[in-house]
């Protein structure tokens, strides 16, 4: 249902948006976590590194496609802020077809090249055949991934964040009763992970469209709209396709720094992937924070009413940083029980308590350039989000993973470190750019 929230409290619409959006991602994650979790309890550590390294894969293709959904919100945001329904229909239907036709190159594409892919990520030789077993059955599953992030992406333009929270926690009690099902019942290794996976996004993608069906969103989509729009298109690209590159560099960061630990051993590589897991629960809220202030300040800029975008970010920065403060000092005491709740393994967990303690205060810093970043996407300059996070990636995280790895071959701790310090220099990048963002509105109004 569409919701405006151009007025009234800004801090009570941010915890209106966020908390169902919050909800969603942690929904998400678990949904993730369930197949490494549930193997880890029937299946021994190829088993483990197989569903890591698989799963890391199609997190970095689901994340690419969020963010090139990001233009999407963004644009039918701005509409339903300006009050411009035909415009926020056409954004709907060009939004459709163009992820309707990017889930099939994806699809035949990465079906094709799945043993390279593998090869690629450097999997152990013992993981190699259960990590191209997962990939394949996963990719397969491609468009329904695809169609999930297209529903919700519209509804969270809408200013709805509680449908999307519907879907995935359909999809997350599904995944976890097949997983038992195929990994525990019927003893498929990574095949069962895979196949519970793809199965429950799939009953998301039903309901969502089922609910579509009934439901009044207040959008009325004709066949007009389905056809490509240069204005429009062009518009969702604009700000969808810096985000998808820049989330895709990230990835693709995390994917290296997976190699370097795969090339260290089972181990390494084991403790690395379960840590990644851990990461993914606890940036709930700075990823929360990421889309909560694109969504809300594209209703705000859409309504003229910058002062709004700019105290939705500065909320959102506040939230971000000290959450993420709390949570990496707590962690210092809390990361080995963390990682034993994956596996029984004494040097996997030796491993993984210190490279979470050395990454978790990646958590503070992220959460900050998360928030700046949904700021820039809001007005269209996620240009900027894919500056900062490439040097980031190229300056910081890859080089420092590297050479800690390389001088540290007893400890992942200084591994760990290599991403709160890329996260640091994007936070410097982000404030410069704020500023000089603010003095060109600023001139643009007194002109």
């Amino acid at each position: 249902m569409e919701k405006n929230l151009t007025s009234g409290s800004v801090f009570r619409n941010i915890v209106y948006f966020s908390l169902p959006y919050l909800l969603s991602y942690f929904l998400q994650t678990l949904y993730g976590m369930a197949d490494l979790f549930i193997i880890g309890q029937f299946n021994g550590v190829d088993s483990i590194t197989a569903v890591s390294v698989g799963s890391q894969v199609m997190h970095m293709l689901t994340v690419m496609i969020v963010g090139l959904a990001m233009g999407s919100t963004v644009t039918i945001g701005k509409a339903v802020g300006a009050r411009h329904s035909e415009h926020a229909s056409a954004a709907v239907g060009n939004t459709i077809t163009l992820f309707m036709g990017v889930s099939a190159v994806f699809t035949v594409l990465l079906l094709a090249l799945v043993k390279p892919v593998v090869s690629l990520m450097s999997t152990p030789a013992e993981a190699v055949a259960g990590t191209v077993t997962y990939l394949t059955i996963c990719f397969m599953g491609i468009p329904f991934i695809t169609a999930y992030n297209i529903i919700s992406s519209v509804f969270r333009g809408l200013g709805d964040s509680k449908s999307p929270m519907y879907f995935i926690g359909a999809a997350c009690v599904a995944n976890i009763f097949l997983d038992y099902l195929f990994i525990g019942v019927f003893h498929l290794g990574a095949a069962g992970a895979a196949l519970g996976t793809t199965l429950s996004q799939t009953i998301s993608v039903v309901l969502a469209l089922t609910v579509i069906l009934r439901q009044q969103t207040g959008i009325r989509l004709k066949r007009q709209h389905f056809q490509p729009q240069s204005k429009t298109m062009g518009q969702i690209l604009k700000i969808g396709i810096p985000v998808a590159l820049q989330d895709g560099f990230i990835q693709i960061a995390f994917i290296v720094i997976t190699v370097i630990a795969n090339r260290r051993g089972l181990n390494d590589a084991a403790a690395v992937g379960i840590v990644e897991k851990i990461i993914g629960v606890v940036f709930l809220v700075p990823s929360t924070m990421l889309s909560t202030v694109s969504a809300l300040s594209a209703q705000n800029i859409g309504a003229g009413k910058h002062d709004r975008a700019a105290l939705t970010l500065r909320y959102a920065v506040w939230i971000a940083a000290g959450y993420g403060l709390l949570i990496s000092f707590a962690t210092q005491f809390t990361a080995a029980a963390e990682v034993g709740l994956f596996t029984e393994d004494a040097a996997v967990i030796l491993l993984g308590e210190q490279y979470l303690q050395g990454y978790i205060w990646d958590c503070m810093f992220a959460g900050i350039h998360f928030s700046f970043s949904g700021y820039f996407c809001a007005y269209g300059r996620s240009g900027i989000s894919f500056l900062h996070n490439f040097l980031s990636i190229v300056c910081v995280r890859i080089p420092g993973a590297f050479l800690a790895s390389k001088y540290y071959a007893d400890t992942l701790f200084p591994m760990g470190l290599a991403a709160p310090g890329g996260s640091l220099l994007s936070v410097l990048i982000c404030a410069a750019a704020f500023f000089w963002m603010r003095i060109q509105i600023s001139k643009s109004r007194n002109i």
